[in-house]
């Protein structure tokens, strides 16, 4: 279960991202010289900074993700490595 919310976790951050700055590129800076020039017009506006806030809040979160499971794949392996290894049999009892 603890799986499962951490790659629903990392799908939902991931797709708020890709989507946020989708948005702001077709909405805040499309391509081309009207592009640019509405660019002046609209990069201030709520939904550019919200989706540039969006885009950025999401990135800082989604390399904070990588890193927790990074470390928490790198503690399983080392603490079962030292301790839960299964022990030699010395024979009989």
């Amino acid at each position: 279960m603890e799986i499962a919310k951490t790659i629903g976790t990392v799908v939902i951050t991931y797709t708020i991202h890709y989507a946020s700055t989708k948005i702001y590129s077709h909405v805040c800076v499309p391509d081309g010289v009207w592009g640019y020039i509405q660019g002046f017009l609209m990069l201030g506006s709520p939904v550019c900074t919200a989706m540039l806030n969006f885009a950025s809040s999401t990135q800082s979160s989604y390399g904070t993700i990588i890193t927790m499971v990074l470390s928490r794949l790198l503690i399983d392996v080392t603490t079962y490595s030292a301790i839960d290894r299964p022990k030699a049999s010395t024979g009989p009892d």
